[in-house]
């Protein structure tokens, strides 16, 4: 079969689908899948066709990852391709930055476990509209089982995170590197809280994920919410990140999922509903609603209610959500047991919380030999700032 497929990929002195693709683009269209299904079932009578979504199972991205290999087999005329160049993520990591291809129309022989396919990428925008821009992916193979095989494999690695998290902006789902990076370097040593309230909500969130079989036991919904308050800078925001390294590095990791916005182009209710369907579909996660106040406005209360505490099973989802203005919450979201029924106040640090910070930071500038920072310095520091 490897030899016959890869003959039959090479074999037409002249390939019907890029012609009639380039034909079709050149015009009106409406149905981009009809002709290039058309004329590939035409040219490959004996091989099985399957078309595959990119968005849903990126076959490219997973040969990238090393799962795969690709080598293109179309000829420049029939390839086409946008270069693009990507600046580096920070500047002042002084590096290149990196040309991209994004592929409008390939063809290539694809290899996976020893089993061989042809398969065409092709870009089947249909209108003048911004919606929809589909690539999908056209699958030839000797089987369609072995083509099922390829797609389950290539699908399952792209929804799964690999040191990333999930971070939803702009009505969508996105995987942040950046955010994970940022995350490994959070502790709990790097949070100054009075160590009581610290154990406390390092228990509250660990003990919840011990428990689901307390849960169970009890015939209680396994689900919880909680709310970090109070004046902002006061360890919220490096409480929630310590507490997302502590998860992934469980014996079984615990996902983050982490809202920044319901701003969306189907509006905040069709943004709620993509965010609890990913966290169901994910449990047991850490879902975060940092800024809570100001993500659940009046308009989208009651829909954001429904989806916490509706008929829909949440079961593994614990929220945390902050605010410095826990008065401007619904009393419906802050004062509800089974929505988020612990709050956990982050008040000005007192004297002995403000010594700390500075020891903190004379440990952190301890080998910087242009700096004096003794003890007596700590003291002096946390009495002027109050």
């Amino acid at each position: 079969m490897k030899g016959d497929l890869t003959d039959l990929a090479h074999r037409p002195t002249h390939d019907e689908a890029p012609s009639s693709w380039y034909d079709h683009s050149s015009g009106r269209r409406v149905s981009t899948d009809t002709v290039v299904v058309e004329a590939l079932r035409s040219q490959y009578p004996n091989l099985n066709l399957t078309i595959v979504p990119q968005y849903s199972c990126n076959l490219l991205a997973y040969a990238a990852a090393g799962h795969a290999t690709t080598t293109v087999i179309d000829t420049d005329k029939d390839h086409l391709a946008w270069r693009q160049y990507l600046p580096p993520a920070r500047r002042l990591d002084h590096q290149q930055g990196a040309l991209v291809n994004q592929v409008l129309f390939g063809k290539y022989l694809y290899k996976w476990q020893g089993k061989e396919f042809v398969v065409y990428f092709i870009n089947g925008r249909d209108g003048s509209a911004y919606f929809p821009n589909i690539t999908n992916q056209y699958v030839l193979s000797s089987t369609p089982e072995i083509t099922n095989q390829l797609i389950v494999a290539a699908g399952k690695y792209g929804s799964e995170l690999h040191n990333e998290v999930w971070v939803f902006d702009k009505g969508f789902w996105q995987k942040s590197a950046d955010l994970w990076d940022s995350v490994q370097s959070a502790s709990w040593d790097d949070v100054i809280l009075e160590e009581k309230m610290k154990s406390a909500i390092i228990n509250d969130v660990e003990g919840f994920f011990n428990s689901r079989a307390t849960y169970r036991k009890l015939k209680v919904p396994w689900k919880r919410g909680i709310i970090y308050y109070g004046p902002l800078g006061n360890g919220k925001t490096i409480s929630i990140k310590a507490m997302m390294h502590s998860l992934y590095k469980r014996k079984e990791p615990i996902p983050t999922l982490y809202v920044r916005t319901l701003a969306s182009f189907g509006g905040p209710e069709y943004a709620l509903s993509l965010i609890f369907s990913r966290a169901r579909q994910t449990a047991p996660c850490y879902l975060v609603f940092e800024d809570l106040d100001s993500i659940v406005s009046d308009g989208v209360r009651s829909y954001f209610l429904n989806e916490v505490d509706g008929l829909q099973n949440n079961d593994g989802i614990l929220m945390v959500g902050s605010t410095n203005h826990l008065d401007q919450l619904d009393p419906g979201i802050s004062k509800r047991p089974s929505r988020f029924d612990r709050k956990y106040y982050f008040p000005i640090p007192n004297l002995a919380e403000r010594v700390q910070y500075c020891k903190y930071w004379q440990h952190k500038l301890s080998d910087n030999k242009d700096i004096e920072f003794p003890d007596k310095l700590c003291v002096a520091i946390a009495k002027i700032t109050d």
